[in-house]
């Protein structure tokens, strides 16, 4: 057949080499682990086969593959188009497996807990280690994902900011952390939200952004930096603090 769709037999296998290239990456998620190995963190994107949804690239081979995939895609439209063919059931779904990095900081997506109280506050759920920043008119202004304490040492009730410091040193010393904004007394040091402490040795980050959403502090609420920043902007001495167990 002749015309604007006919190949070469050069642009035929290179296109069969895509195809095949394309099913070998949606065939199992073991595949899909390989085209962004070395990365951490997993998550999923659904693509409808047969669309022309395009998936946001998370690294140069990933975004490849997707592009052979839509290729694919693309030609098997043409192909039904040329028989004259109509399509009555939906396209099946393509899930692929991606892995995201150290520096993935996953997006908070729990609602604000019906009973945090009310006005302006900072609402933390122990459950969920999710933050909201709430104003005095009950709206959520931010909310994200945090890393308080492995030992669970916080109780639920409703705290207030006592103190507030640009930089901060740890308890022992070892760890320095920006943004401090303290809301309750502890018996070796007080409790309080700041952002990821570096280690005074080395100068690296205690943990990565892709971990916070589970406690690993030793006491305090540990957040992105930007996030860090927020609060303590947001929430000067006598802001109340609300901590909750959903």
């Amino acid at each position: 057949m002749l015309g604007r769709h006919a190949e070469s037999r050069r642009d035929r296998r290179r296109r069969a080499r895509r195809v095949a290239r394309a099913r070998r990456f949606t065939a199992s998620s073991s595949a899909a682990l390989l085209a962004v190995a070395g990365l951490g963190a997993l998550d999923k994107i659904s693509l409808p086969a047969g669309s022309d949804v395009r998936v946001e690239p998370i690294t140069r081979e990933f975004a490849a593959i997707t592009d052979d995939l839509i290729t694919e895609q693309a030609a098997d439209r043409d192909m039904t188009a040329a028989r004259g063919s109509d399509r009555t059931s939906a396209p099946p779904i393509v899930e692929v497996t991606v892995a995201t990095g150290p520096d993935y900081k996953r997006p908070a997506q729990e609602p604000l807990p019906a009973d945090s109280g009310s006005g302006k506050r900072v609402v933390f759920d122990i459950t969920g280690q999710q933050v909201w920043l709430v104003n005095s008119d009950n709206e959520v202004e931010r909310t994200y994902l945090v890393s308080g304490s492995r030992y669970d040492q916080l109780d639920p009730g409703t705290y207030e900011v006592f103190s507030v410091s640009r930089h901060a040193t740890s308890w022992t010393g070892s760890e320095t952390m920006e943004y401090m904004v303290r809301f309750h007394r502890g018996n070796n040091s007080n409790i309080g939200f700041h952002d990821i402490p570096v280690k005074t040795s080395t100068g690296e980050e205690v943990q990565t952004l892709s971990e916070l959403g589970k406690p690993l502090s030793d006491g305090c609420i540990r957040q992105d930096v930007g996030d860090a920043k927020a609060l303590y902007e947001f929430a000067p001495v006598s802001t109340a603090v609300v901590v909750v167990r959903t």
